[in-house]
């Protein structure tokens, strides 16, 4: 009896041995494991601090990016904002410059009125003398039929000196298409009349009174080849030369009346021409 129980405790120190080699065991094998955790927790929060670290580092660039930046877009706003200062001030000085302009303009177009209306008062003068001039010249005023009745050219067969005279009543009374009809009729009638120079220069007067100076210039042409030692070729060379003038065209009106000067010198044509030639 006594020997069975001490192989029972024996078998119970065993039993128990074995037990707690076991729970040894297990042990062991959690520890192992916690420490593996342990370890891979470590490396995450090392991974962790890594990354925070990285983080810091990039936000800290970031934010000095983003300092340098706001610098530069201040730098650049205040320059934007000289540089509208200072074209404030040139459109200020350019609406300053326009104002006086405008008015240097408003007088520079009174003054220039003001020369106009001179010229216009200058050739009416001229045209009154020349008017003068005609008369004293006596180019063709018809005194011989002073106080008789208007005759009109195209009243009938008019002898010679009827139709003449009665196409230069119509060109003093300002009618000019009856006056021009009866010049051109003239010519073709009496073509070699002693007064078919002056029927040819009042034809050309008709045109010239109308305003129609290229047709006029062409009539005065024919004065001057045609009746070269008539008495109207200077008067004829005088108002092409006018003519000239009228339509713009002072080179030539220069070179006819230079050569009025030229062939008639002392003329009362020429003294006029010489003064449109010297203002």
């Amino acid at each position: 009896m006594k020997s069975l129980s001490c192989w029972f405790i024996v078998v119970l120190i065993f039993s128990a041995g074995c037990a707690m080699q076991q729970d040894v065991a297990v042990l062991h094998d959690r520890i192992s494991l916690l420490e593996n955790q342990n370890a891979a927790l470590n490396k995450k929060a090392n991974t962790i601090d890594a990354r925070l670290e990285d983080y810091a580092q990039v936000r800290t660039e970031e934010d000095q990016g983003v300092r340098e930046q706001t610098a530069g877009m201040r730098a650049s706003f205040s320059a934007i904002q000289e540089q509208i200062r200072e074209l404030q001030g040139r459109l200020e000085e350019t609406e300053h410059l326009i104002s006086r302009e405008t008015v240097s303009v408003g007088r520079d177009d009174e003054q220039r009125q003001s020369r106009l209306n001179r010229i216009d008062e200058l050739l009416r003068r001229d045209q009154a003398r020349l008017a003068r001039l005609e008369q004293y010249l006596n180019l063709e005023i018809a005194e011989a039929d002073a106080g008789k009745p208007p005759v009109s050219p195209s009243s009938g067969e008019l002898s010679e000196e009827a139709l003449y005279n009665a196409s230069k009543q119509a060109l003093d009374k300002g009618d000019f298409e009856t006056a021009r009809q009866g010049f051109q009729d003239y010519l073709k009638k009496y073509p070699t009349s002693k007064t078919a120079n002056n029927a040819q220069f009042w034809l050309g007067e008709v045109y010239y009174r109308e305003k129609w100076y290229e047709k006029a210039i062409l009539e005065y042409q024919q004065v001057i080849e045609k009746y070269p030692k008539g008495n109207k070729v200077p008067a004829a060379m005088l108002k092409q030369g006018m003519s000239f003038y009228n339509i713009g065209d002072k080179a030539n009106g220069r070179l006819i009346l230079q050569e009025l000067v030229k062939k008639f010198p002392g003329s009362n044509e020429a003294k006029i021409a010489e003064k449109k030639l010297n203002p």
